[in-house]
């Protein structure tokens, strides 16, 4: 039972090969979205690690992972019909835009004026508010800038998600690097110009293929509570796709645990520094691009459920086993290669999958209301990550997060929602 790659709901050629297109506004969102999640990966490494590096807390290094990824939550829950209202590339801009403020702010108050704690958090907070808009903004662009290239939605998500773990494998060791040259601080600069180099791209270089705002009524409280329910009345009567969404729900919000508190105070305790938390988030990211390349390569041709469900299982729970079990960079290192390669392969899957089963119209909404979904619990995994480490030790936050992971991750073996994998989508109404 392989995945399909038409798409019964929309009448489009999206799936359709030789669709006579230029390739060119595809590769540009592409190549924007390589420079934004570079960006991000230094945001990912830095800030930690300047929390940790400036008050010695993991409890506040918690806090303001809580801050910068509770407003994500917010905006991907209210922002898919002011997507719709927008338009994919304005939205697009206006996130790169304001985040690229928001994190050239940091270095800027730390360097002069000085820089409190709570003016961190609050801006931490403003990047994430914007952030989520732009991530659902572009993703939802690449389906149709695949279309005007005229190639199928299984390779472009493919693409998509290849040059997204290249930009992670790129920018984790770059953070790294950069933070024992020239300090976590410094490093937040870099960051706010990869923000405003991918505005530049898409505001410019993606216009052909990108359709215009859908009309629409005149914005009313009412008219916005309705295309809201919407997106999530449909979320929630996807069943396939609402299973996805808890167990992502779950497991990003462990993911957040570990980048955001458990692997800064172990690369500080046991791991020799800031370099290493390059080396094991680009082991990872290198060994997921690898898996998005298989997967483009090679994914069509297998089960996608028990290809979904096995690579869930090898791609979470080991990192936390082997840290907690296993001090030490070289371990961890062996271990997130083979965990990175399964990770690689989850997202085209859900990519595609999200695509088949959602019509195009409601993909603003949906696709929202799915971002919002899978991040709902990101910030407490942050702020209990931090206080588990505070107060119970860095050993038992490793074995926690550990054992939910893999009670998580088999949750797909029991729960009648994916047996549904390829059934065919009831039709929007």
């Amino acid at each position: 039972m392989t995945a399909r790659t038409e798409e019964p709901n929309t009448g489009t050629a999206a799936d359709a090969p030789g669709g006579g297109g230029s390739r060119h506004p595809l590769g540009l969102l592409l190549t924007a979205n390589v420079i934004s999640v570079t960006g991000n990966m230094l945001t990912v490494v830095a800030v930690p690690w300047f929390v940790l590096q400036t008050t010695g807390s993991p409890a506040r290094a918690g806090l303001v992972a809580f801050a910068g990824t509770l407003p994500v939550v917010l905006a991907a829950l209210l922002g898919g019909p002011l997507i719709d209202r927008l338009g994919l590339r304005r939205t697009s801009v206006i996130s790169d835009v304001v985040c690229a403020v928001a994190i050239g702010a940091v270095p800027v108050l730390h360097l002069t004026a000085g820089l409190a704690f709570w003016q961190l958090l609050v801006l931490v907070a403003i990047s994430g508010l914007f952030h989520a808009p732009g991530e659902t903004a572009r993703e939802v662009l690449m389906p149709q800038l695949a279309e005007h290239a005229g190639t199928t939605i299984m390779r472009a998500s493919s693409a998509y998600e290849s040059a997204s773990r290249g930009a992670r494998m790129l920018g984790a060791p770059l953070a790294g690097v950069l933070i024992a040259v020239t300090g976590a601080a410094d490093v937040l600069f870099l960051d706010a110009g990869t923000f405003a180099v991918s505005a530049l791209l898409i505001g410019f270089g993606v216009r052909r293929g990108a359709r215009p705002p859908r009309p629409s009524e005149p914005a009313t409280l009412r008219g916005y509570r309705a295309e809201l329910r919407e997106g999530f009345a449909y979320l929630v009567g996807a069943r396939l796709l609402f299973a996805v969404v808890v167990m992502v729900m779950v497991t990003n919000a462990l993911d957040q645990a570990w980048s955001a508190v458990l692997l800064p105070v172990d690369a500080r305790r046991n791991l020799g520094g800031s370099v290493s938390i390059g080396v094991v988030s680009g082991t990872f990211a290198a060994a997921a691009l690898t898996g998005s390349l298989l997967y483009g390569a090679f994914g069509h041709r297998l089960p996608q459920r028990a290809l979904f469900i096995g690579a869930f299982l090898v791609c979470g729970f080991p990192r936390t086993a082997v840290a907690a079990v296993f001090p030490g960079l070289a371990p961890l290192v062996a271990t997130c290669a083979v965990c990175g390669l399964a990770a690689g392969v989850l997202n085209p899957i859900i990519g595609t999958e999200m695509v088949r089963l959602v019509p195009e119209r409601l993909r603003s909404r949906v696709f929202g209301a799915v971002t919002s979904g899978v991040l709902v619990a990101v910030p407490l995994g942050g702020l209990l990550g931090g206080y588990v480490v505070q107060y119970a030790g860095l050993t038992a936050g490793m074995a926690t997060v550990s054992a939910l992971y893999l009670l998580t991750t088999l949750s797909p073996l029991f729960l009648p929602a994916f047996r549904q994998w390829n059934t065919p989508p009831e039709p929007a109404v």
